[in-house]
């Protein structure tokens, strides 16, 4: 899109709040009626691979779930693979898996052994940037398999929750930050 400042604002007017949705007291993002509309999700994938073309990205991986849905695109407009991150016991091969803390707990996302190749070029994106460990979990298997991040992108960051300090190491950025 010619005029970044514009869509920007035009996709954060488009995401909905939802007040205490799933539990009292959070205020869900909802990215439906952004993902209805075509020419805000196209200006969603053009703003998240801007710094990319065609042949500089090997893989894009994508974080389960609503991350599935951006990185898929913009692999495809990198022309490039995708690869799924997904929470354990989800992917049907030989897997890798890095455990990360949620606020009451433990979970572990996986990737296939074979996603990635060593030395790989890899750019990964999600939906949402909150507390960071999902985030950096999946950038522990990228790394595992020898591959690269140029970069993680994130459709929204909550900038209270401070989940870009765990990232710290990487290229970071956000297209709407609450």
């Amino acid at each position: 899109m010619s005029d970044l400042p514009s869509s920007r604002s035009a996709i954060e007017r488009a995401i909905r709040n939802i007040p205490d949705f799933p539990k009292p007291g959070i205020q869900f993002k909802d990215i439906t009626p952004l993902l209805a509309d075509a020419r805000l999700f196209a200006a969603c994938i053009d703003l998240m691979t801007r710094n990319f073309q065609p042949g500089t990205v090997d893989a894009v991986v994508g974080i389960d779930a609503r991350g599935f849905i951006f990185a898929a695109a913009a692999a495809l407009k990198l022309q490039a693979g995708f690869v799924p991150v997904r929470k354990k016991g989800k992917l049907p091969f030989e897997t890798i898996e890095q455990e990360f803390s949620l606020e009451y707990g433990v979970a572990t996302v996986a990737m296939h052994v074979d996603a990635l190749k060593p030395g790989s070029r890899v750019l990964l994106i999600d939906d949402l940037l909150a507390t960071g460990g999902t985030a950096e979990a999946a950038a522990a298997l990228v790394q595992k398999l020898g591959a690269r991040i140029l970069e993680i992108s994130f459709l929204i960051e909550l900038s209270f929750l401070k989940g870009r300090e765990k990232l710290q190491q990487y290229p970071v950025s956000s297209l709407v930050s609450y």
